[in-house]
């Protein structure tokens, strides 16, 4: 198993080397410049239309708050709270920055995605929408070959970003706090897994709608106690993550230190797990939201990287920067990291915090869990037909339970690979079909100034 770690670290390593990164970040410097910065200017806009009475001309399965959630669902999870401190025991506090700059640049990545899913969307047999990456690179660039690609990468994330790691996650977290088996836990999970994917969409959406904004809230809300409470703290917190971002972090503890070029390959990676902006997956999710309009859908969309990145993200980095636990070991001498890091930082200033947390992370992985397992079958619906959904459904909530009895490292290598290779073939159809984004753009913000002007 160590040589299958280390091989799978190596390929992990070269994916996200500095063509990948540089391409990401570079896309999505491109589109905030060609899109004269639309996730700030309209930021204020986007949030509005997310309570904002339907057209009746919308046409789609879900809603537009069940899409952001279905898609926030997807995000917010493992990736905002052990994504975070994998992180930062891999690159050090200066990741964080890098997530911050990440998520506000892909932002218009996240933006271009969901418009693109919307205006090539198609009405299957079932009465239901399909629309995503793969569409819009058969249908705005013909080319088919590519959303082949993309399909099959996307059915391998769903079975690992989607599956393995949020399974693992929630195992970890179960057994640190109540010691229940993971193979336990695994089977309920599957069994609470195949209860909702199978009802289809509309079921992922309408729990998806309950359980992540009352999570949600209640994770940020125990965070933000305890950064009340410590508020004097927060400055030198802040400090240090800038200062690391640049400079690297010497090791301390068990935390074995980290260069700039590692924090930038962390930030960016943990930014991209946590927000999903780049993939192109998510997408699947606006695909489905009832709207009259691509760009308003997509301004929707683009608010998720903010929630989940610069909002819940930074929570836990602060909690965890101002924990003092970073390098610390527990009482097997193991070094914390993951879900325990996380676990001991909030129980450390919240009595009971360990049951909060570990409740926040099931719920938040359940949901991720749900939310990838849409964005599976309709990647397999595209390679296979309709027919291979219930097969696929099926088959997804096996996979939760060895899901749930993996080595966290390699769940995570296997998630971090897999994502890697899926953000290529979606960048470039993003970037060929530009033109086509900017024109849309254009249109619905000619229809916003006529309506205001109009009233």
């Amino acid at each position: 198993m160590e040589k299958i770690d280390l091989y799978l670290n190596q390929l992990r390593d070269w994916i996200w080397s500095a063509p990948l990164l540089f391409f990401l970040l570079g896309t999505g410097i491109y589109l905030t410049i060609i899109l004269r910065g639309v996730q700030f200017r309209y930021l204020g806009y986007a949030f509005k239309q997310i309570f904002a009475p339907q057209k009746q001309n919308s046409k789609g399965d879900i809603n537009p708050f069940e899409a952001l959630m279905t898609s926030l669902a997807g995000a917010i999870g493992t990736g905002t709270i052990v994504g975070v401190a994998a992180a930062i025991m891999v690159g050090g506090l200066g990741a964080i920055f890098w997530m911050w700059v990440t998520a506000f640049i892909s932002m218009a990545t996240k933006y271009a995605e969901s418009l693109l899913a919307v205006k090539y969307r198609i009405v299957d047999s079932r009465g239901e929408m399909c629309g995503g990456p793969m569409h819009y690179m058969e249908k705005g660039l013909n080319w088919k070959w590519l959303a082949y690609i993309f399909a099959i990468l996307g059915m391998i994330a769903a079975l690992s970003t989607g599956n393995l790691v949020q399974a693992n996650s929630i195992a970890e977290g179960v057994k640190h706090v109540w010691n229940i088996n993971p193979w336990i836990t695994g089977i309920f999970l599957s069994i609470l897994t195949g209860a909702v994917v199978l009802g289809g969409v509309k079921s992922i959406g309408h729990v998806a709608g309950v359980l992540v904004p009352v999570m949600a809230l209640i994770y940020i809300g125990a965070a933000f106690f305890i950064l009340v409470v410590n508020a004097a703290l927060i400055p030198q917190a802040f400090m240090s993550i800038i200062d690391h971002a640049w400079n690297g972090q010497a090791a301390a503890g068990g935390f074995m230190g980290a260069t700039m070029i590692i924090a930038l390959q962390m930030g960016v990676s943990r930014s991209v797990f946590s927000n999903e902006a780049g993939l192109g997956i998510s997408s699947l999710a606006a695909a489905a939201a009832k709207t009259d309009s691509p760009g308003r859908q997509a301004m929707i969309t683009m608010t998720g990287a903010l929630i989940s990145t610069v909002i819940v993200c930074t929570m836990t980095g602060l909690v965890l920067a101002i924990s003092g636990l970073i390098g610390t070991y527990n009482e097997n001498g193991q070094v914390l990291t993951g879900a325990s890091l996380a676990i001991a930082a909030f129980n450390l200033h919240i009595p009971g915090g360990e049951y909060l947390v570990t409740i926040g992370l099931i719920l938040f992985a359940y949901t991720t869990v749900l939310a990838w397992s849409f964005y599976g079958e309709k990647c397999c619906e595209y390679l296979f037909g309709e027919k291979s959904v219930i097969v696929y459904r099926i088959l997804f909530a096996l996979v939760v339970i060895p899901g749930a009895v993996l080595e966290m490292e390699t769940a995570w290598q296997l998630a971090d690979i897999s994502n890697g290779l899926m953000i290529i073939p979606n960048l470039i159809a993003l970037i060929c079909l530009s033109g086509v984004i900017v024109k849309e753009t254009k249109a619905f913000l000619s229809s916003i100034h006529r309506a205001k002007a109009d009233e």
